[in-house]
């Protein structure tokens, strides 16, 4: 699943294409599992609005647009396992899996594409602005970061997972971050002291920063608004290297299950 920084490829990709364009028409696929909001109340809304810009929410791509009758709105994708928010030109053939399209006054798309309909798009309630289900890890401050973490009983892995503390982290930049931190993933997120959430937290944000300056990690079906893969996963650690000479010191990278998600890390550089 996209984490933070391939989610903010995409909609810094998607901005930069399309903010300010109008969208001319929409065109929404079969299936029922990618919507969220009623097929009829999308293509209303968003049918002669202008896109004001895209960002992103945590996990979730947000749309600002302003409608025809001048009152603001917003759209939000949530990419799943596989969706992708791609830019095309309309003469381009429609990827298979298509589930919503937005066609623009200039002759260009943009495609909403899940093969395994795990993603998600749908309109915001009127007169609320969405806001995501946790603090955001790239402008949290080192005390409201521990704050998070006093006297919970969790691994700090799964403390980084969990949304409702930090929206945006996943199973790759928890494991990176823990890492860079020299933090073991088992630990009791409540033990830390405060000078290793002070690590941890600088380097959740230097992982997540240096991630989508390389447009994220393509370990699986991700790509930008382009169609282009990222590059982190070069520059990856510990995830995905089970069994691999750990990049520091030399010594195996170990794989373990920590609250249902696999784990990696170094055992000898993580304490």
């Amino acid at each position: 699943m996209p984490e933070l920084p391939e989610v903010e490829t995409v909609a810094n990709g998607v901005h930069e294409r399309v903010h300010g364009a109008r969208i001319r028409a929409v065109s929404l696929g079969p299936h029922k599992e990618p919507l969220k909001s009623a097929p009829a109340h999308i293509e209303a809304t968003l049918t002669g609005a202008r896109i004001e810009g895209v960002r992103r929410v945590g996990k979730t791509i947000v749309m600002d647009v302003k409608q025809r009758n001048g009152k603001p709105a917003q759209a939000t994708i949530h990419l799943g396992m596989t969706g992708r928010l791609l830019v095309s030109d309309r003469n381009v053939p429609l990827p298979p899996h298509t589930h919503v399209t937005l066609h623009l006054d200039d002759k260009r798309d943009v495609r909403f594409v899940d093969p395994r309909r795990f993603g998600r798009m749908g309109i915001v309630d009127e007169g609320t602005t969405y806001e995501g289900p946790g603090k955001e890890p790239l402008t949290i401050t080192a005390d409201e970061f521990a704050a998070l973490f006093k006297g919970r009983k969790t691994s700090i892995k799964a403390a980084l997972l969990n949304q409702s503390l930090l929206h945006g982290v996943g199973n790759i930049y928890a494991d990176e971050s823990l890492f860079h931190a020299s933090i073991r993933p088992a630990r009791l997120a409540g033990t830390l002291k405060r000078s290793e959430l002070n690590a941890l937290h600088t380097a959740l944000q230097k992982v997540l920063r240096h991630a989508i300056q390389l447009g994220g990690s393509s370990v699986s079906d991700y790509v930008d608004a382009d169609g282009v893969r990222g590059f982190f996963q070069l520059e990856h650690r510990v995830y995905s290297r089970t069994g691999e000479p750990c990049k520091t010191c030399g010594k195996p990278i170990e794989k373990i299950t920590l609250g249902g998600r696999s784990t990696h890390f170094c055992k000898h550089c993580q304490k």
